[in-house]
């Protein structure tokens, strides 16, 4: 089994990229690690000359089912931000294509935030989920994952939300922001959870932002809730909260369901 910080670690931009059986989804590359890899690609493309990873696009096109090659282009460098575009390649078909935003900090007066983080306890404080092997991809188990709150995948709930505390089984020495992209596709999508028999599911598009430059953490609270689902497509919103309660990255995601 290869963990996360050692695939990220043999990465080399430069060289095709074969994924290791444990990091499949169905028939695909697990998705989070396709976007992880895309910045990884473009920080030791371009090394410390970017500023902070803010935003990303990204759209997933086909499934990755070949050895993946990751092409980097600086769109446009400005002052405060930089614009950087990733094809992600599977085999000689386009599989998944990101824009990535980086920004330094601005100074500015105006400072808010509505925000909340869900009031649950601790990680220390919720039980590991024992996964499913009959409906879990392999890529799940990588990572810890302990509900706390919300509705189960599969349990036919109404209410279609996600709740729980997540962590890499191994990201050590990882840019922060890599490992949180690929735990912030961790969990199933929300609408799973009006799911009470196995059934397919596909991402369409993602959008991710930081609030600030991503920090080191463990264990990360994340929130997943399906804002509607017709002709079926399920939109979804996604926010993740460090153990100090400071939320870390907003997300909304489009995703095929096929029930």
């Amino acid at each position: 089994m290869t963990s996360f910080s050692q695939l990220v670690n043999q990465f080399d931009p430069d060289r095709p990229f074969e994924a290791p059986a444990n990091w499949l989804q169905g028939r695909t590359v697990f998705g989070g690690l396709s976007a992880a890899l895309s910045l990884q690609a473009v920080r030791l493309v371009n090394g410390g000359q970017l500023p902070p990873f803010k935003s990303a696009q990204v759209s997933f096109i086909g499934p990755v089912t070949k050895a993946q090659t990751f092409n980097t282009s600086v769109l446009r460098e400005g002052r405060s931000v930089t614009s950087v575009a990733v094809d992600c390649m599977s085999g000689e078909e386009l599989a998944l294509r990101t824009t990535l935003l980086f920004a330094h900090p601005r100074a500015s007066r105006i400072r808010h935030d509505s925000w909340e983080c869900p009031s649950v306890g601790g990680p220390s404080e919720h039980q590991t989920l024992e996964l499913d092997r009959r409906v879990a991809p392999a890529c799940a188990y990588n990572f810890e994952m302990r509900p706390a709150g919300g509705s189960l995948p599969m349990s036919g709930a109404e209410n279609p939300e996600l709740l729980m505390w997540v962590r890499h089984l191994d990201a050590r020495d990882i840019d922060p922001a890599v490992a949180l992209i690929a735990l912030a596709d961790s969990l199933p999508p929300a609408a799973m959870t009006c799911f009470t028999t196995p059934a397919a599911i596909s991402s369409v598009s993602w959008t991710i932002d930081l609030p600030q430059p991503a920090m080191v953490g463990e264990w990360f609270l994340i929130n997943s809730f399906s804002q509607q689902t017709q002709e079926g497509y399920s939109v979804q919103d996604m926010e993740i909260w460090d153990e100090s309660g400071l939320r870390v990255l907003w997300a909304r995601q489009t995703v095929a369901i096929f029930a």
